[in-house]
């Protein structure tokens, strides 16, 4: 997979300093949003050989975990964070309710930096198992999953695949 876009490394390493400015400077720069497609799917990445090669009970995502994971368990009680969809995530109710939440994490930095989640945390990332979130919710149904034992499978069926 070609996720440089064609860019090479010195492109992106360049163009990592550029993602630091405001938004407002790029309007819609095709090559800015290739940046940001593969800082993200990079995330993604890296966050699932983490879950292949440790036990996702003890994994700490951020020095706030914690709160991240209570104020997400407040405002999302009965959310299923094993099994996602799209509608789920991003119906008109969900969106309203996601925005509040998010609004508390303001002081996180990123915390609007687009992210890929798996929508069935059984699976691995893919195009039809994945969607863009904010960091922030991407953390906090990470975190749910961790401490909710739903992560633990990644590690025993993925990291054989992996280690061949």
């Amino acid at each position: 997979m070609n996720v440089g876009g064609g860019v090479g490394a010195g492109g992106l390493m360049s163009g990592a300093a550029l993602l630091s400015r405001p938004a407002e400077e790029f309007g819609n720069d095709s090559s800015i949003e290739t940046m940001w497609a593969v800082k993200a799917y990079n995330h993604a990445e890296i966050y699932f050989n983490l879950l292949c090669s440790v036990d996702a009970k003890f994994l700490r995502l951020t020095p706030h975990d914690d709160l991240i994971y209570k104020v997400f368990r407040e405002d999302f009680p009965d959310l299923n964070v094993q099994h996602l969809t799209d509608e789920v995530l991003k119906n008109s109710y969900a969106k309203q309710v996601w925005r509040n939440f998010c609004e508390k994490f303001k002081w996180f930095e990123d915390f609007s930096f687009g992210t890929l989640l798996r929508l069935d945390c059984e699976d691995e990332y893919s195009e039809e198992n994945s969607t863009l979130v904010a960091r922030i919710q991407f953390l906090a149904i990470e975190l749910a999953r961790n401490r909710e034992g739903f992560n633990s499978g990644v590690r025993n069926r993925f990291k054989v695949m992996r280690d061949h």
